[in-house]
């Protein structure tokens, strides 16, 4: 059987962003097969980033590594000429630092005029904001993002389970942008510039709710409209045991069957009827009481209800649907031994993968990159003795 081809084979990306929605894109690049270098700082300077820990971004799996010192002249340049055969950079600095470092669009355009240059910030490169420091709970904040979800018991807005704003908002965003790009220029041979806002990447999935307002002026928010829990058939109900069960019977026929097999017929012709919201929640949760948490699942789940069990995160990594699906493999640190890792999942990526061997953190691939670049031997050495690259 002829090897798969993987959707990226041949596309190179160079990667300056160590955390955060660079980190994030260039994880899901090189899960579709691109090359991904990642352009850390010499060690010298490397407290200057945070350092992620052995496990995170699928532990470097399908990355290549160079220490490179970009406020000396010799690392930008070394950074230049690897621009010039590379297709795509990435980079996570604050808006106009790439510029004064001498490695912005401009710059490394007039190397490689095909370049699809990826800037990836939390608010994006110009605007009163562009310039403030923030992570993802602040990307979701001006966003709209917290003020729609339930609010916790002090009446503050929660902390999210998960990084949106870096993983979708950002990541996810910039990935989608890098594709389209890529596909502009094998048709044009054309480069692209990409402001990729993560804060707007959520604006893009919070636009249900501000089209909404912008339309006909209803605010979404907690318990204000359906998607935020305003009807009883999209909420969340503790079972018996203190498990918790999902529900999105957002279509009739699934509502009207989940109210059967709930005990309450009576309820399925008043779906979307306010004046009985908490009186069909209230029967909801009496009901949900009455069996476990599994007991509810084996019931409803695989009967039209739009039912889901809440799980943890222990139990997500021991599900049969996701061991059966094959989201999971192996991988091996040389200290901390083998260990589990989410494969590469997104449509359209491989699963079957043999088991990732960690490399140590001081292991880098400078010279065989700067080899490819078109460096000699001498210059090579030169670099290195000067400590412009590691």
């Amino acid at each position: 059987m002829a090897p798969q081809t993987h959707l990226l084979d041949g596309i190179t990306v160079l990667n300056l962003g160590a955390v955060g929605p660079a980190a994030r894109a260039g994880r899901m690049l090189a899960d579709y097969g691109a090359r991904v270098v990642v352009i850390a700082p010499v060690s010298k300077k490397g407290a200057l980033q945070t350092k992620p820990v052995y496990h995170t971004y699928g532990a470097g799996r399908g990355f290549e590594k160079m220490r490179l010192d970009l406020k000396s002249e010799a690392g930008v340049e070394a950074l230049l000429r690897l621009a010039e055969k590379s297709d795509v950079v990435i980079e996570s600095y604050r808006p106009g630092v790439v510029d004064r470092l001498g490695i912005g669009w401009d710059a490394m355009r007039a190397r490689n005029p095909g370049l699809v240059y990826c800037s990836t910030s939390g608010y994006g490169q110009d605007g009163p904001a562009s310039s403030w420091a923030g992570h993802d709970i602040n990307y979701l904040a001006m966003s709209g993002f917290l003020a729609c979800t339930e609010p916790r018991e002090d009446g503050g807005p929660p902390i999210p389970g998960a990084t949106v704003a870096d993983s979708a908002g950002g990541g996810m965003h910039a990935v989608l942008s890098i594709m389209g790009a890529l596909v502009k220029k094998a048709r044009t041979g054309e480069g692209t510039f990409l402001d990729v806002s993560a804060a707007e990447g959520i604006l893009s999935l919070m636009a249900l709710s501000l089209d909404q307002y912008l339309a006909t002026g209803e605010e979404a928010g907690p318990r204000k409209v359906l998607l935020t829990g305003r009807y009883a058939f999209y909420d969340t109900y503790e079972a018996s045991d203190g498990g918790w069960l999902s529900v999105g019977a957002i279509e009739p026929h699934f509502y009207r069957n989940l109210c059967e097999r709930l005990g309450h017929p009576e309820y399925a012709g008043h779906q979307y009827d306010d004046a009985r919201q908490d009186e069909i929640r209230a029967a909801f949760r009496a009901a949900f009481k009455t069996k476990t948490r599994d007991e509810w699942t084996e019931e409803l789940a695989g009967n039209d209800t739009c039912v889901a069990p809440v799980l943890s995160i222990p139990e997500v990594v021991e599900n049969e649907h996701w061991r059966a699906r094959g989201v999971f493999m192996q991988a091996e640190h040389p200290e901390e031994g083998r260990f589990d890792q989410v494969a590469p999942i997104l449509a359209g990526g491989h699963r079957d993968h043999p088991v990732h061997h960690v490399r140590v953190d001081d292991g880098t691939d400078t010279r065989a990159l700067l080899s490819e670049a078109g460096l000699s031997e001498d210059e090579i050495g030169k670099l290195l003795e000067e400590g412009a690259v590691e």
